[in-house]
């Protein structure tokens, strides 16, 4: 499918060795890379519709020191939406407060209706742009009835009735910003793991070696979020642990077909 990486840490941090890595990765998938760096909240994003190993830009960018405390990077493997940077991951929103969230996602939706609205809306057309857009929903939402901003733990909470609720039949491996805390699910096996350690929160789908040891599986099905390199947040485990199905597929593209 995807790929995904991301940091929360105490202090920047310099980036190049662990971006070279995970790109290093694109063979696998092609089909477009993308990076969000984080400074006072605010998300500046890089990404083209190409393979990060031939992208020129890219290896040049990486010369250059890339420092950040907060960042969240990706290399995508299409499912649907063609090579276009309106489908490259991260995607960007803002709620009705003004709060920019940041969202990339490994994974595909199988079952989607929740998130049929937005397909009329988005830019591009990947299920994942529509969960980032979900999620703008259901925040805009709660700050309209609290008749405030919400929360850190607020915000968090949204993040986590969000998983849980998409996960059943959908695979729904997550990371996600909003400006002041790093949210991450995984509901796949083996696809997210975490290194705790330095004053930071590594999170990639594969472990990178040039971190050093001390990878682990992130928890299954247990949202989290962390501020500072700090573990702020834990949502309960929920039970809708993804297993490839033969139909899902099938399913998939019959419904996205009748939208």
């Amino acid at each position: 499918m995807c790929e995904l990486f991301g940091i929360s840490s105490a202090r920047p941090v310099r980036l190049n060795a662990l971006l070279r890595e995970f790109y290093s990765h694109s063979g696998e998938h092609p089909d477009g890379w993308g990076l969000a760096t984080f400074h006072d909240g605010i998300p500046s994003i890089e990404k083209e519709p190409v393979r990060a190993t031939r992208s020129p830009y890219l290896a040049a960018r990486l010369t250059e020191p890339v420092e950040a405390a907060d960042a969240i990077a990706h290399i995508r493997k299409a499912t649907v939406g063609a090579m276009d940077r309106v489908n490259c991951h991260p995607f960007v929103g803002r709620d009705n407060r003004g709060r920019v969230w940041t969202l990339a996602h490994n994974g595909t939706i199988f079952r989607g209706d929740a998130l049929g609205p937005y397909f009329a809306v988005q830019e591009g057309r990947t299920d994942s742009e529509r969960i980032l857009l979900h999620l703008l929903s259901r925040a805009d939402a709660r700050q309209d009835a609290l008749g405030r901003p919400l929360t850190a733990e607020e915000r968090f909470a949204e993040f986590a009735v969000l998983c849980r609720d998409l996960s059943p039949g959908n695979k729904l491996n997550l990371l996600a910003y909003d400006g002041e805390q790093l949210f991450a699910h995984a509901n796949a096996a083996g696809l997210l793991h975490i290194r705790e350690a330095d004053g930071a929160a590594l999170l990639s789908t594969r472990p990178l070696a040039a971190a050093g040891d001390g990878w682990q599986p992130l928890p299954l099905c247990t949202p989290l979020a962390w501020r500072g390199g700090v573990r702020a947040f834990a949502a309960p485990a929920h039970r809708a642990e993804y297993v490839a199905a033969p139909d899902d597929f099938h399913l998939f593209f019959t419904e996205y077909a009748a939208l």
